[in-house]
């Protein structure tokens, strides 16, 4: 399976959701916001499949001031 996460394509196997992203990328699973293809996908919807050539944005969490 084909993603673009943060601009960056990425092969994983399918299938995938979010929390599988995430341990591959090596990104903490709190603390970040993730859209699929532009649209914000709640937490309570992290385990929905994500689609193959599908467009990723993970944001995380940081502090500062």
């Amino acid at each position: 399976m084909e993603l673009t996460v943060n601009g960056d394509p990425v092969q994983i196997d399918g299938p995938v959701d979010v929390p599988k992203l995430l341990a591959h990328m090596g990104f903490p699973d709190q603390g970040v916001a993730v859209a699929v293809d532009g649209v914000v996908r709640p937490k309570t919807r992290w385990s929905e499949e994500i689609g193959d050539d599908s467009e990723i944005d993970v944001l995380t969490a940081v502090q500062g001031g």
